[in-house]
């Protein structure tokens, strides 16, 4: 039977994962991540690493970050409590959705998670105090392939919710984007 809902979006690759849980009078169970059924949608490699992020403020933003190939990576991104709007940039060279961007509300009601394929940047904004986000990744992460986009860059104008709260110093460094950027080739 299978527990996960794969739905296609906009961009080429991009899932929103809906997922179904068992309930009874104890609880519940819901299943988070499945190889098996998350093969349609190109996961082939084992979960190389799973993250867990934890932020305070509503309006905070994290990203948008990727890695570069060869080390580029899927990520199945959760939240566990309170709220995001998750992001995902295509950045994939020739691809028809060359630098846009989709957002999903991922909750810890609504048990969404978006999975996001090599070749694209991610990050989210916070909708609420106190949330917590679950990252798999199917490649480690390595230092030397990290990279970024600015989130306040006009060529995305990505529609963030809210205000800016919080940006680290780091992600507020990237520059924008000029002419040169073809996209990341895999």
């Amino acid at each position: 039977m299978n527990r996960l809902t794969l739905k296609g979006l906009p961009l080429s690759g991009l899932r929103l994962v809906e997922r179904s849980s068992v309930t009874d009078g104890r609880g519940a169970l819901t299943r988070l991540f499945c190889a098996q059924e998350l093969a349609q949608a190109g996961w082939r490699q084992p979960v190389a690493q799973i993250n867990h992020s934890w932020t305070a403020k509503g309006g905070t933003v994290r990203g948008m970050h990727y890695q570069r190939p060869p080390h580029a990576e899927m990520k199945l991104v959760t939240c566990l409590r309170g709220a995001v709007w998750d992001v995902a940039v295509d950045l994939r060279a020739g691809s028809a959705t060359f630098l846009q961007w989709h957002a999903e509300e991922l909750s810890a009601i609504n048990h969404r998670a978006m999975l996001i394929p090599e070749g694209f940047a991610h990050g989210f904004q916070t909708l609420a105090d106190d949330c917590e986000l679950i990252y798999l990744h199917s490649m480690a992460y390595v230092p030397g392939a990290e990279a970024g986009l600015n989130s306040r860059d006009p060529r995305l104008s990505i529609g963030w919710p809210l205000a800016l709260t919080e940006l680290s110093t780091k992600d507020a460094q990237y520059p924008y984007l000029d002419d040169e950027f073809s996209g990341v080739t895999l």
